[in-house]
């Protein structure tokens, strides 16, 4: 495979996941959440005590953008902020029952996506696969 069909594959590929993460948003039970929205519920999602630092960092975004957004998921019920014990400055993000049940679902569809790609491959494409996205994610890190 050349250069020019591993750069059209990756780019249809970023492309495609984008339109149907949307789709499945606005044709599901979840219509009131933007992709982006989406997004900041998975960061929020993945641990205990996140803040929206955390978020704007994960997500490369200014602390107001995140402020925004997650004023909106409070809003809409997917979000909840606690303020620290410890430091009252500091506030704690979590999810909501509905909230959960959305990033469930989301990692499901991502679960699919590479169950999918690794169905027939042996153990060493899925090491030499896994090798190469590597390399690409860390010459992404070190762009931004």
């Amino acid at each position: 495979m050349e250069y020019s069909q591993i750069n059209e594959y990756l780019v249809d590929i970023f492309n495609r996941i984008m339109i149907i993460e949307e789709m499945s948003l606005k044709s599901s039970q979840f219509s009131d959440v933007s992709l982006k929205e989406m997004h900041t519920i998975e960061i929020i999602g993945k641990q205990p005590n996140v803040t929206p630092s955390d978020v704007a960092r994960e997500l490369m975004l200014t602390l107001g953008t995140v402020t925004t957004s997650l004023n909106k998921l409070e809003t809409k019920g997917y979000v909840v902020r606690t303020r620290s014990k410890l430091d009252r400055r500091v506030v704690h993000l979590s999810l909501t029952k509905r909230g959960r049940l959305l990033n469930r679902l989301h990692a499901k569809f991502h679960k699919s996506m590479v169950d999918h790609i690794v169905e027939d491959l042996c153990e060493e494409d899925i090491d030499v696969l896994t090798r190469g996205l590597s390399n690409l994610h860390q010459f992404l890190e070190e762009l931004v």
